[in-house]
């Protein structure tokens, strides 16, 4: 390599260094932000499971309170009707008169606002006994479900009717059969809770807006539902997906829309054994509230930090490249003939060592040239230093341009002393680069003070136990004999002790 060669070699190690830094840095910055980013979406999906998890457990007591609420209700109006399938069976209660009667009958009869009265229906479906009234109306309800159920199947037990008009207000009907001692149908005794006790249940609660509670019976009849749709109340939804595992699995959740606007929720029951199930449904936006707000906050703070980040990179990365032009300045002032611009001795001395120890090892030739200025002392005070410098320079500039090859070197030593090392040349080879530079100077000095220059060449193959310094010794006597030989000439030195004149 020639002093531009070698400048280039710097040039490129240091650009590779420097883009591998650059690669190190981004990759570590994208290192760093996709480790920001696994840590944090672990933590979103954890909070989304929370936010999940805490959803189902409120929806589930609150399932639960309601549901315990309506049931407990159920059943109290359930013993009343008992009480009264028990009583009618007393052999007495013919021989008492009718107050008396309904004293008997109806002692254990719970009263509410929201309950109607317990009746009495014989085997016809007639009203014959009325807790409200001791002259009940003339009545006839042996075409309704409430009676019909029970007298075609003597283990419906207690009977839940449909949501229906009874006595003037939309409610439902509760009943119990009465059987005689040979299990003969006798009638029914029915009570009726009015649709008021679930919107005051109802009215209780703090609902979002796309909240549903839905009240089934086991049939899948929708008893009631909030908010109050009366189109869609009595129909049956055991059709929709999800409402059958109500009715297999205690208590759960499923995942499913709406009968009515199709709003994607999460559908939870507490109790599903309860003669009416109560399922709670909030809509996935609503659950995911929260959660989408915190993940939009983290996900504006990972961005800002993706962005400092780049920020940095960028910065660094310029930095980086600041400092590799830095570094090869420095190369360049450490290792340049300021002069010249050719590199100077010390780097000479590191390059011929290399290249030394490189022949050594593949066993191949190298030749070193060594160059001196004639009669440049003279020159230098007959025309002055200003004119020796631009001497040196034009020199300079012959040696540069007939040393081609990349692996090829030229360097100054000093005053008027150049040299060139050929790595692999041989001296033939040498000594035709050696002639090149010299006519070179000759063509170049002309009208310019004449100058001319005498070159010594050695090449050899390094042997084991051999240093280079033998090869500088062998140029440096050739060069002394082409100065004895009347200067502008080239010598080679066939060894250390042969020297051949060239001219």
């Amino acid at each position: 390599m020639n002093g531009g060669g070698f400048f280039e070699r710097v040039r490129k190690e240091i650009g590779r260094r420097r883009r591998m830094s650059a690669r190190l840095l981004i990759a570590s910055s994208v290192i760093t932000v996709l480790g920001f980013s696994a840590v944090c979406g672990s933590i979103m999906l954890d909070m989304r499971g929370n936010a999940q998890e805490l959803a189902r457990q409120t929806q589930e007591n609150l399932a639960s309170t309601i549901s315990a609420d309506i049931n407990r209700n159920i059943e109290a109006y359930d013993l009343s009707l008992r009480s009264v399938v028990s009583n009618l069976a007393l052999p007495q209660l013919a021989h008492v008169d009718e107050t008396l009667r309904r004293l008997i009958l109806f002692d254990h009869a719970s009263i509410a606002r929201h309950f109607g009265s317990i009746q009495v229906f014989d085997a016809q479906g007639n009203l014959t006994i009325d807790s409200a009234t001791l002259t009940p109306e003339k009545l006839n309800r042996g075409d309704e479900p409430f009676v019909s159920a029970h007298r075609d199947d003597p283990t419906v037990g207690l009977y839940i009717s449909r949501p229906m008009q009874h006595r003037g207000t939309f409610a439902i009907v509760l009943s119990r059969r009465i059987s005689g001692t040979d299990g003969r149908f006798l009638g029914v005794v029915a009570g009726s809770i009015r649709f008021s006790y679930f919107k005051q249940v109802f009215s209780r609660l703090r609902l979002e807006p796309d909240d549903t509670i839905g009240v089934v019976a086991r049939d899948g009849t929708l008893v009631m539902r909030t908010p109050f749709r009366p189109d869609v109340i009595g129909t049956n939804v055991m059709g929709a997906p999800g409402v059958r595992q109500v009715f297999s699995q205690r208590r759960g959740w499923y995942s499913g829309e709406g009968i009515i606007d199709q709003i994607p929720r999460m559908m939870v029951w507490a109790d599903g054994t309860r003669p009416l199930v109560v399922i709670v449904g909030k809509s996935w936006s609503d659950v995911f509230r929260m959660w989408r707000h915190e993940a939009i906050r983290i996900s504006l703070i990972l961005l800002g930090l993706a962005i400092i980040v780049a920020g940095f990179t960028v910065f660094f990365i310029r930095e980086i490249d600041r400092r590799a032009e830095a570094e090869r300045r420095l190369e360049e002032l450490a290792t340049t003939d300021s002069l010249t611009g050719l590199i100077n001795r010390r780097k000479f001395d590191t390059l011929i060592e290399r290249e030394w120890r490189r022949a050594l090892r593949m066993n191949t030739p190298i030749a070193l040239l060594i160059i001196d200025a004639d009669h440049f002392k003279a020159f230098n005070d007959g025309y002055g230093h200003q004119a020796g410098d631009q001497v040196l320079v034009g020199i300079a500039l012959c040696i540069g341009d007939s040393v081609q090859r990349a692996g090829d070197c030229a360097a100054r030593f000093g005053g008027e002393e150049f040299a060139v090392l050929l790595p692999g040349g041989s001296a033939t080879a040498a000594q035709g680069v050696a002639e090149t530079i010299r006519n070179k100077v000759a063509h170049w000095s002309v009208g310019q003070g004449d100058v001319t220059v005498s070159i010594g060449v050695a090449s050899m193959t390094p042997a084991p136990g051999q240093h280079w310094p033998v090869l500088f010794e062998a140029a440096d006597k050739a060069l002394y004999a082409a100065k004895d030989l009347g200067r502008n000439c080239c010598v080679v030195a066939a060894s250390r002790h042969d020297l051949t004149l060239a001219a």
